[in-house]
């Protein structure tokens, strides 16, 4: 079977990608006690900004990677893998996106950040080489920040 295709969403994937956010996250609001700031974002225009993609198969779109370029890094911003399409690898298939994206980009670190009541999360970026660098509280949500360093690639 073909691997899935990693490519940039267009705004006709915009259901897909809500429905697939929705799947995914729904788990965590009785464990923060409100929707995670994923479910809360505007798609639709981070389509529109170009820093949506997703990894598409025959079956559809099972995952999404959204990639925010910063001044001093590349943020990524949400990694979700549709609860049907997990325990494939897509996470870590994501995962090599973004630290290649990265590195493509000349940056020398890759940010995220979580909720601090989502140890799994917490534990997995930290597995990946993430360390975490701050506790902020952000839209009412208190975010652990973490980040790995990376080799940019030469211009």
């Amino acid at each position: 079977m073909p691997h899935p295709k990693l490519r940039p969403a267009i705004p006709s994937d915009l259901p897909h990608i809500i429905a697939l956010v929705e799947a995914a996250y729904a788990p965590w609001i009785d464990v923060i006690g409100a929707k995670p700031g994923p479910m809360l974002d505007d798609y639709g225009r981070a389509i529109e900004k170009g820093i949506v993609q997703v990894l598409e198969d025959t079956m559809g779109i099972e995952a999404i990677l959204v990639l925010i370029p910063l001044p001093d890094a590349m943020l990524l911003d949400n990694m979700a893998v549709h609860p049907n399409a997990q325990g494939k690898g897509h996470g870590k298939r994501l995962m090599r996106a973004a630290e290649d994206a990265a590195a493509a980009s000349g940056y020398s670190r890759l940010r995220l950040y979580t909720h601090e009541k989502m140890a799994s999360n917490i534990a997995r970026y930290h597995r990946a080489g993430f360390d975490i660098t701050k506790h902020v509280t952000e839209r009412g949500l208190n975010r652990v920040y973490m980040e790995k360093r990376i080799t940019p690639l030469a211009p």
